[in-house]
């Protein structure tokens, strides 16, 4: 069944910004990753304990194009914006998947103060060469599902079968929309930033680093990491989960709400 979202416009900056929301509880502000083609559906596993907000990142998913934004710094004084014109009524969690919790470990760290706790999923960033991430433009697009999730029937679901054309159409159209974006804010550093280690240092929130232990996109080797770099993180490892892990297994959802609610 298809997950019933509110949605929330904002003009920030002058970017129409859309944030789909769901749910009742204590907000929680999700940022997704370098594309949008899985969706939000998942936030229905957070959604009977918590409110959660989900944006479109500038020139992605539903949100306006925004070609000035051109580097991480951009879209992290965005969503400080973003969060000041949400006003929202209690201080938020923080999740990210992927590009997202790249973008969340940033976010964190300049204003730490702003969250309460942070989920890390999969993240992006950390470009430690004994643990590289697979070049995505290496990968053939018929394979690109089989390195999205370890079931990767899973990952097929939102790719076009070649029953709708125009879906499919549609399909090449948002992705390559959404990787003209994705370009402008790797452009500084690539998929990360050479100091993030540096950032990580700051994050005081409790922090729960999730990954599926199969991911061949971003391996969980990372998670060590990651765990090392911040100072107060725990590690949720997923068995037979690949990269889209909250998709592959939405079972864990119980446990990251058992985190964000503690």
């Amino acid at each position: 069944m298809t997950v019933q979202f509110e949605t929330l416009e904002y003009d920030i900056g002058g970017i129409r910004t859309v944030v789909k929301a769901v749910g009742k509880g204590k907000p929680v502000l999700f940022l997704h990753g370098a594309a949008t083609l899985e969706g939000f559906d998942f936030a229905e596993g957070l959604a009977d304990r918590f409110r959660v907000y989900c944006p479109s990142h500038p020139g992605m998913g539903y949100s306006a194009d925004a070609p000035a934004v051109s580097g991480m710094a951009d879209a992290i004084i965005h969503y400080l914006d973003l969060l000041d014109a949400m006003d929202l009524p209690e201080k938020p969690h923080l999740m990210g998947f992927s590009m997202g919790g790249w973008m969340a470990t940033e976010l964190a760290a300049v204003a730490r103060e702003t969250f309460d706790r942070v989920v890390l999923v999969a993240p992006a960033g950390l470009n430690d060469p004994a643990h590289p991430a697979t070049d995505l433009g290496a990968i053939a697009p018929q394979d690109l599902p089989g390195y999205l999730a370890h079931d990767a029937s899973v990952a097929l679901r939102y790719f076009p079968d070649g029953s709708d054309p125009a879906f499919a159409e549609q399909f090449g159209a948002d992705r390559a929309r959404e990787g003209e974006a994705v370009g402008r804010l790797c452009a500084p550093f690539g998929m990360g930033h050479p100091n993030l280690r540096r950032m990580m240092a700051r994050i005081t929130n409790p922090t729960l680093i999730v990954w599926g232990e199969k991911d061949t996109l971003l391996p969980a080797s990372q998670a060590s990491l990651w765990a090392a770099a911040l100072p107060d993180a725990q590690t949720l490892l997923i068995a037979d989960a690949g990269h889209l892990v909250l998709q592959e297994k939405p079972e864990s959802l119980k446990t990251i709400g058992d985190f964000l609610a503690a």
